[in-house]
Order: structure tokens, then sequence, then C-alpha cells
């Protein structure tokens, strides 16, 4: 099969493991994959951001800037266009963004076979985190998008009850959690290894990866250290960077543990497994609501000891004291005392470990799983299309 790839990322992120995760997955199914997006991320090192269009959306007037995000879309058609008529693909897998009806636009110039991954209601996001100008131009594009497409694919069941409720019908949208790249993995190191790379052999490792914010509530987890008496072996490793990190340091630094909170920085991806080897409990403190998080597909893949909020899109993939243990989010103190029961009880921190070891395989959460989800739904429209 050979398939048109589309997607407007230009930052190298999280969004982009998932670009290049299935493309790579398909490739691997044996698939013709053209890809149509930003060219210049490619050379690009893992952390870096979008550059000038950040500048620009930080320094234009929002207007202003979503005019050019719209008029972005005609210049995607045109290239959408040009690698249709000059390759001739089966099918058209589009990665969903706010303003860009240009897939949608190809699918029904040409009658091309559509799935759009969504990852997030992009509307309502922008809207509650930094507003929309032209939002009833914005909650069209998004309606016309999802509407549009043959098949919807959303990262959870509670981002599909979403869409649902914008007028897609329910037989129109699967469900493909994030997954993982089990060859990125498979030679992590064991974790007393992998503790004393880092110096921390000994140590009980609290670890958390990806780009650290507020909201994410790791100054509770530091709050927590701090009570520790003084030789204690709990650590916090933070895998990644971000705007919270300078506060957490400096809490750390007021309270006389910042030797026991470890910022790593931004780490290359095929240096992730060996940090995340080196963590005795995998931190998951907080999530929003229909998000469907990497970081705890590769904690499942290495088999950590996960703490992580009870709320239905992670419940999803994890049960409480099987591959995780669970804390109600809306209960003050809950994080810290799921934590502390982990940290206390061993039998429990391996017995969930094997938990979480298991369900990537007992779950279908690998990239390529999803790649194949995806094969047999386009079989499905062609075959119907071929009628």
């Amino acid at each position: 099969m050979k398939i048109l790839y589309h997607h407007r990322i230009r930052s190298k992120d999280g969004q982009y493991v998932h670009v290049e995760e299935m493309i790579g997955a398909f490739r691997e199914l044996g698939h013709e994959v053209v890809v149509v997006g930003p060219q210049a991320i490619d050379n690009e090192a893992f952390g870096s951001d979008a550059g000038m269009i950040v500048w620009m959306k930080r320094h234009l007037p929002g207007c202003v800037y979503e005019l050019m995000e719209l008029s972005y879309a005609w210049l995607a058609y045109r290239r959408l266009r040009r690698a249709f008529l000059a390759h001739r693909p089966d099918c058209l897998y589009e990665r969903y963004n706010l303003f860009m009806p240009a897939g949608v636009w190809l699918r029904r110039r040409y009658g091309l076979p559509m799935l759009l991954e969504v990852n997030s209601p992009l509307y309502q996001e922008r809207a509650h985190y930094d507003g929309i100008s032209l939002a009833r131009i914005a909650r069209w594009s998004e309606r016309y998008a999802w509407r549009g497409a043959d098949y919807v694919l959303p990262v959870t069941r509670v981002l599909a009850d979403m869409i649902a409720l914008e007028g897609v019908p329910e037989a129109r949208i699967r469900v493909i959690h994030n997954g993982i790249n089990p060859s990125r993995f498979g030679s992590a190191p064991e974790t007393e290894a992998a503790k004393r790379a880092l110096g921390l052999q000994g140590k009980l490792v609290l670890g958390f990866t990806g780009f650290v914010r507020d909201w994410h509530g790791l100054d509770s987890v530091i709050e927590l250290i701090a009570h520790d008496e003084a030789n204690s072996a709990r650590y916090l490793l933070v895998v990644g960077d971000g705007p919270a990190r300078v506060s957490l340091e400096a809490q750390a630094l007021r309270l006389g543990i910042a030797g026991r909170l470890i910022f790593t920085g931004i780490i290359g991806r095929d240096d992730v497994a060996r940090y995340v080897a080196a963590f005795d409990i995998a931190l998951q403190p907080a999530v929003v609501a229909y998000a469907s998080p990497l970081k705890l597909f590769e904690y499942l893949m290495l088999g950590r000891a996960i703490v992580a909020p009870a709320q239905p899109n992670i419940m999803e993939i994890l049960s409480d004291g099987n591959n995780a243990v669970l804390f109600d989010p809306m209960q003050p103190g809950a994080l810290a005392a799921a934590i502390e029961r982990v940290s206390l009880d061993s039998e429990l921190r391996h017995r969930i470990a094997a938990g979480a070891r298991a369900t990537i395989a007992g779950q279908g959460l690998t990239w390529r799983q999803n790649a194949g989800q995806v094969i047999r739904l386009f079989d499905a429209l062609l075959a119907k299309q071929a009628k």
C-alpha cells in the first residue's frame, strides 16, 4: 500500500516521536510512505522547538497569527495535491491540527480514503491556555476535519467521546492509544547497573520523564522527600527539563535536599531508556483528562512501578494494584501518600512492576500494532471503494 502521510509538526518533541514512529512502523510492515510536512525539523536536535513559529506566536496579534495558520492550509493543500499527482497514493493519513482542512479538501477532490489521527481537542485546548481570536473559524476547522475523515483515530476513549459530541458518528471513531517501539528499549540496562552509571547505587529512585510544568505536582514530591531522615536513600530523578525546573530546584535548596533532586536536562531519545531503567518508582503525577502520555508507555515497557492518577484516560491502560498504584487526583496529599506506600512496600513495588512489564504485550501497545490497525481500516475502505 502507498500511504500519503500529512502532518504540520514543527517542534521536535513528543509529537515528533509519534509521527516518526508511525511512519517507521508503516514501512516495517512493507508499505510505502510519502510524507508531506515541514522538512527542516528532520535535521534538528531532539527537544528543539519551532523556532520562528514560536516567535511569531508570541509576538504577533492573535488574529494575524491565526490567519497565517489558515493561509498555510492552502499551501499544504497544494503540496498534498502535488504529492498525490506525482505518487498516486492509495490513501491519506493525517495528523490533526487546528486551521487545517487541507486533508479533507484532498479527500473530497480525489476520493482518497482518509484517516485522521487526533491527539488532543486543539480548539478547546488553545482556547483555554492561549485564547483564540478567530474562534468561529477555529471551531469550524476542527469540526470540518473531524467530520470530513472516513475514520477519526483519537488516542483515548475520553477524547473519542469529545469527538462524538461534535457530530462524528461512533461508527467512524476508532481509539488507538499511543505506543512504544520495543527495539528502542531492548538494550536498557538492569536497574542496579543503570543506577551505578548515574551514581545512584543504593538509592530509592523516584523518576519522572518529560517537559516538567508546575501543574505536574512535583513540588509535593520534593516536600515528601524533605520530610525523610537526613540520610534517606530516596532521590528524585527528572529526565528532562521545563519551565518548572527553576522553582523546583529553588524549593529543594530551601528545604535542604538540593542534592537529592537531579535534573538531566533534555536528552536524546535513544538515551531515555538507560535513565528510566534506574527508576524504582515511575511518576505520572498529573495529566490532562484526554491525553495518552508517551512517558507512560516507556514506564510500562521497562517494567517500572508506576504511581499515577485514577482518572478515566489513565485507567484505560492502568489498573490499581495490577500494573500501578493509582491515587485520587482530587484528594490533597494523595500523590504523596501513594508514593510513600510504594516506597515502603517492596513486595507491592515488585508486583506492580511485573504487571507493568506484561502490559505492553498484553494490550498490544506498540507502534507496529497501531500501524497494523490503521492498515486494516484502509484495507476495508479500499475494498468498499472497489465494489
